[in-house]
C-alpha cells in the first residue's frame, strides 16, 4: 500500500478543478435536456442544436460520463486516498478517457466552435462557469 503524498492531493485538486465545469454541464444537460440554461452552457449563449446528431450526441456522452467515467474517476480516487495501486491505475484511465474524448470533440466541432467564436470561445464551458459565474 502507498500512502498518500503532496502529488497525490495535486493530482485529485488537479482533477476535480478541471473536472467540475464538467460534471455540471453533464449534470444538465441529463435533467433538463431542452432546456436554455443546459444549451446556454453546452453550446453558447442563444445558440441552438445544429441539428438531431448533434442533440443527440450530446445527451448520449453525458450518460456515457455519469455511467462509465464518473465512476472510475472516482472509484480512482478512493483508491489513490486509500494507497492502493489500482486506484492511481483507474484515476489514469479516467485521465485517458478524458484526453480521448476531448481530442474527437476539438476535431467534431472545430469547424463550428472554434470558426465562429475563436480558439478561447471552444473553453466556453469553463470561462462561463468560472470567470463570470453563469
Amino acid at each position: 500500500m502507498l500512502q498518500p503524498t503532496l502529488i497525490t492531493w495535486i493530482l485529485i485538486v488537479f482533477g476535480a478543478i478541471t473536472l467540475l465545469p464538467l460534471f455540471f454541464v453533464q449534470v444538465l444537460m441529463l435533467i433538463d435536456p431542452t432546456g436554455k440554461k443546459t444549451k446556454d452552457n453546452i453550446i453558447g449563449k442563444g445558440e441552438e442544436w445544429r441539428d438531431k446528431t448533434h442533440f443527440k450526441s450530446s445527451l448520449g456522452m453525458a450518460w456515457a460520463d455519469w455511467l462509465l467515467f464518473f465512476p472510475i474517476l472516482i472509484l480512482g480516487i478512493i483508491g489513490m486516498l486509500t494507497g492502493n495501486i489500482w486506484g492511481y491505475v483507474l484515476f489514469a484511465v479516467s485521465g485517458a478517457m478524458s484526453v480521448y474524448i476531448n481530442i474527437i470533440l476539438w476535431f467534431q466541432e472545430k469547424e463550428y466552435v472554434y470558426s465562429s467564436r475563436g480558439p478561447l470561445r471552444y473553453l466556453h464551458i469553463i470561462g462561463e462557469i468560472l470567470f463570470t459565474g453563469e
